[in-house]
């Protein structure tokens, strides 16, 4: 549905995004995470006909996003970080004046409207002024704006910023409601939105895509996906030769003790194994036989924010799609 090849923007001799690569599948909400300044926005200002791309080519739908930009456009809804409002209008009108523009039939507006009201939860609103609605409220009239032509892709830009919690959790819930039938980009920083909203992740940083694939897919390319975490008696140097020596042992490292009331006497440990190994028996083994107390130890996952810190404050890349056999560099 969505397919992104080796984009790139520059302004003069500053580079916005560099050969972005991945695709979108039709029904799937791909997350585009990144932090800010990542490129995110740029991507999406390209994808939607905003902003001519330097080079690469961008296709949603099978129309390129360049060439039959017309085609394109009526093809997407669009919600940029800030809602294109008209604090004056009504709900309903607004939705009808943004269905009339993109060129629903004037004998389909009216079914249009009321559909994307109810999809919005928007109903009991529809004689409101947008002005006096609230932050969430306002953010439901951005989306339905961008659904009301029913359009094949929807692109959603940090669309729960400046919510609050019950606000994100009913916008969260209204885009999880549109897949299947609509295929979506949604672009955020924020880590929950995206292991609780997407299917797929495409993470960006410094103008790159660094990994794409699932979120569980991505925490286990990191680290394996599991590991462990101790408490010992001892010293933790002397502990950490011990672990590296256990089989199915690939990294062992201090834990942060800021959150803790660390015992004095006392070494706080995680160790990361390889995938498909669970070598916890032998880990205890090991720390008794060298004469360590155990107090406590602990199953982990590695998390996603794992994931997104690593490969954006390191020079690393995963690569994309290891589960559907392809290589780095390739689309998604």
């Amino acid at each position: 549905m969505i397919e992104v090849e080796h984009l790139s923007k520059i302004y003069g001799s500053t580079p916005a995004i560099t050969d972005v690569t991945f695709s979108v599948d039709q029904g799937e909400i791909l997350g585009l995470l990144g932090p800010n300044g990542a490129g995110k926005t740029t991507t999406m200002r390209i994808l939607t006909g905003y902003l001519p791309a330097t080079s690469g080519t961008a296709k949603i739908a099978g129309y390129d996003v360049h060439e039959d930009s017309l085609a394109v456009r009526q093809r997407i809804g669009y919600l940029p970080e800030t809602p294109p409002l008209y604090p004056e209008m009504t709900v309903e009108g607004y939705l009808h004046f943004v269905a009339r523009i993109k060129g629903v039939p004037a004998g389909d507006r009216p079914q249009k409207v009321q559909a994307a009201m109810a999809r919005c939860s928007l109903q009991d609103k529809h004689r409101v002024i947008i002005r006096k609605l609230s932050k969430g409220y306002r953010q439901r009239v951005g989306i339905a704006q961008a659904i009301v032509h029913d359009p094949p892709a929807i692109i959603l830009d940090e669309p729960t910023v400046g919510l609050d919690p019950r606000q994100i959790i009913e916008v969260r819930n209204l885009i999880k409601s549109l897949a299947g039938t609509h295929t979506i980009i949604l672009s955020t920083h924020i880590l929950p939105e995206v292991s609780m909203t997407c299917s797929r992740v495409a993470i960006i940083n410094r103008g790159k895509v660094v990994a794409t694939n699932t979120p569980e897919n991505l925490m286990t390319q990191l680290t394996g996906g599991s590991g462990y975490e101790l408490e010992i008696n001892g010293e933790a140097p002397l502990a950490k030769q011990v672990l590296q020596n256990v089989p199915g042992v690939i990294l062992v490292e201090s834990l942060p003790t800021s959150h803790l009331h660390p015992h004095p006497h006392h070494a706080y440990l995680r160790v990361i194994s390889q995938p498909g190994k669970e070598p916890g028996k032998d880990i205890a083994a090991a720390l008794i036989k060298a004469g360590f107390g155990l107090y406590e130890m602990r199953r982990v996952s590695a998390t996603l924010e794992d994931v997104f810190l690593q490969l954006t404050t390191e020079e690393k890349n995963l690569p994309l799609e290891v589960d559907s056999g392809t290589t780095e560099g390739e689309a998604a």
